[in-house]
């Protein structure tokens, strides 16, 4: 709770139910992603007692809290007769996840190269020069010494990481220069005059969010806003492509709207937008944002403006201009070490769940309630950093727990039904995983149906 900036919340405000394993893994993901869940409710309770002069009681439950890091698998959506079915993974995704896995290489190491989305597919296949098959990935990747291939696909601007265990991840240059950082960096960028929270019965009522994120941290990060009052506006475009099932499961509750920033036109109104929101999301890769005038040096403009930047590799060091996703951050990190490790024949394997990219979205949404306490007690404009990386440090200092092998890794028919809820959105009627933090007063949720991409106008709601 340093990172706060009150001390410590009373023992008594938060309570943790259930304990790991829930996932086939040593590692604590379920008690990890609670304690995340329960500070974003202290967080929230922060503001909610300068609204009020009250504090609630919180909670939540480390089984639930697990389950929504895989929150794809239990959305159902309405069928004409009535009742409710899985709605399965693309297979185009299915392709993706059999390729993108921790390769041998020459050298005796390993390697994953990442081969999501078609332009970064393609350089990385291009590097290799492979076709975009299991085996013909996993032949040319051995070809290679781990160290070089890193490298080179990096050079390339694709996305991959060699496979290192936690002790190699510290003894890195990126490991260690994270490793002295806080799991959720802000910084004052500005001064400024201490900015009151709008009129409104939540927590973040009235607090307008522009998020210029997708696939998978980013979007959670906006979500976790939204479920605490929050206008949030997500802007993508239609030339750039998404997985639809998580642009799907990461929007409840937000509004969505296309803006071109190739188009200077277009690119003006995302600038208007930014300098009229109280947070603005980055999570592309590094400089992106910056060079349509998005970037973070938009926060020192206004006083009280918040920048959260969500990243692979962090702040600094000397992977940060890279980008990543999730199992890159698992593979460099030393998850797919020890989890391979304990799993198995000691082969490096991916935890197949996104944890790391879960737990940065809800650090996200923690950093950026922080960000907003502080600007209304002290004033100031901040910078907010989180990152895959930091998170799967996180996820590794909590330890390991035994017993995994007969984990339930999936929920029972009747915790499905209790965690899920119904609504009608663009993409018809659906049952999906709600929020699983539990306030006394102010309930977490979405209240703003799941918006069709792209299929609301750029622009504010009327205050």
């Amino acid at each position: 709770m340093g990172v706060r900036g009150l001390g410590d919340a009373a023992a008594a405000e938060v309570g943790i139910t259930g304990h790991d394993p829930f996932y086939r893994t040593p590692l604590r993901v379920g008690e990890a992603a609670a304690a995340v869940l329960g500070a974003i409710g202290v967080a929230s309770n922060d503001l909610w007692e300068a609204r009020t002069g009250r504090r609630q009681q919180v909670s939540v439950d480390a089984t639930q809290a697990a389950a929504t890091i895989r929150t794809v698998d239990y959305t159902e959506g309405q069928k004409p007769d009535g009742s409710f079915e899985h709605i399965p993974i693309p297979q185009g995704m299915k392709d993706m996840i059999a390729a993108t896995q921790p390769w041998p290489t020459k050298d005796g190491s390993w390697v994953l190269p990442h081969l999501n989305l078609p332009h970064l597919k393609d350089r990385v296949l291009g590097v290799l020069g492979a076709e975009f098959t299991p085996p013909a990935v996993k032949e040319a990747v051995g070809r290679w010494d781990a160290d070089a291939l890193e490298e080179a696909i990096a050079a390339a601007n694709g996305c991959g990481g060699r496979v290192r265990s936690p002790e190699e991840w510290l003894a890195h240059p990126q490991g260690r220069y994270l490793a002295a950082r806080p799991v959720v960096e802000i910084t004052k960028v500005a001064e400024g005059p201490p900015v009151p929270l709008r009129a409104g019965d939540r927590p973040a009522s009235g607090v307008r969010v522009l998020d210029f994120t997708r696939i998978l941290a980013g979007p959670i990060g906006g979500r976790t806003l939204a479920e605490h009052g929050a206008e949030v506006l997500m802007v993508g475009a239609g030339h750039l492509p998404q997985t639809p099932e998580h642009v799907r499961d990461t929007s409840h509750g937000k509004r969505s709207c296309f803006l071109d920033l190739r188009d200077a036109s277009q690119a003006a109104r995302a600038q208007q937008l930014a300098r009229e929101a109280d947070i603005v999301i980055g999570g592309y890769r590094p400089g992106r944002l910056s060079a349509n005038g998005l970037g973070p040096e938009i926060a020192a403009e206004k006083p009280g403006r918040i920048y959260m930047t969500i990243s692979c590799f962090g702040s600094g060091g000397p992977f940060a201009g890279r980008s990543g996703w999730e199992q890159v951050a698992q593979v460099v990190t030393g998850i797919a070490h020890v989890h391979g490790k304990a799993i198995g024949d000691g082969t490096p394997q991916l935890v197949f769940a996104p944890v790391c990219d879960y737990l940065t979205g809800y650090l996200a949404g923690y950093g950026a309630l922080l960000a907003l306490g502080r600007r209304m007690r002290e004033g100031g404009s901040y910078h907010v950093n989180v990152s895959l990386c930091q998170s799967g440090m996180f996820l590794l200092r909590q330890g390991t727990v035994a017993g995994f092998e007969n984990a339930p890794d999936r929920l029972t028919r009747a915790q499905i039904d209790a965690m899920h809820v119904t609504s009608d959105t663009s993409y018809g009627r659906l049952k999906t995983i709600g929020p699983v933090l539990r306030m006394s007063e102010t309930s977490p949720h979405w209240a703003r149906p799941t918006p069709a991409f792209g299929g609301d106008a750029p622009e504010w709601l009327a205050a």
